[in-house]
């Protein structure tokens, strides 16, 4: 969800204009993602590193994720969308966290589509916990689900960027990359089509060879 700060100073507004523009973006994909074939969404709100971000702004962003759960959750059970919570809650505003659980908890049957949101979130911080409780004699796949990964298909980066910023690390060993200069605010169902028009056309061999195709015989 990259963009909305330059977003809103490119027009002359306040970056808390942009970001609540994002919201209304995020509104717009998970609504066409069932139809785009997407089942699970997970989107990267506000990162650990984000905390370095003046006081005013960061405050304003915890008001309005509370905002935005408390008027999404009936609309979200509607349309059958799960709701789940990535990353730290210990350094999240008191009033938040009853905001979170409970839209966790009555979105907890919905099917359609899983969207997780990324809060305090870092990749590097949840390998290193998640390595500090693993068993020295497991896996790759049971460390994965200790970790809580799911593999990522496609990683789209709005806003003109082209790095990862401690986002999915492991989940994206194997994903392929979309970035765009659409800045969050902008982005709609016609972007996200696009990026996945653009990732049906890759290659993915997962670090094997290519499988050449046999010539159909009569």
């Amino acid at each position: 969800m990259d963009g909305n700060g330059r977003w809103a100073q490119s027009r002359g507004l306040p970056r808390i204009a942009g970001h609540r523009a994002g919201a209304d973006a995020l509104r717009r994909v998970v609504e066409a993602a069932p139809s785009l074939g997407i089942g699970t969404l997970t989107i990267y709100a506000f990162s650990s590193d984000n905390w370095k971000r003046p006081a005013d702004e960061v405050n304003g962003l915890m008001r309005m994720f509370r905002t935005y759960l408390r008027r999404e959750q009936a609309h979200c059970v509607e349309k059958g969308v799960r709701i789940s919570i990535l990353g730290r809650r210990d350094r999240l505003p008191p009033l938040l966290l009853p905001a979170m659980e409970e839209c966790e908890q009555t979105t907890r049957e919905c099917r359609t589509l899983h969207l997780r949101i990324a809060v305090d979130y870092s990749a590097r911080d949840r390998i290193v916990d998640t390595a500090r409780r693993f068993a020295a004699d497991g896996g790759r796949d049971d460390f994965a689900r200790l970790l809580g990964a799911e593999d990522v298909d496609l990683l789209i980066r709005t806003g003109g960027e082209q790095r990862l910023s401690d986002f999915l690390l492991w989940e994206c060993a194997y994903a392929e990359f979309v970035f765009t200069p659409v800045m969050w605010p902008d982005v709609n169902a016609s972007t996200i089509r696009e990026a996945l028009e653009e990732f049906r056309t890759r290659e993915r061999r997962f670090g094997a060879v290519p499988v050449l195709k046999r010539a159909a015989r009569r």
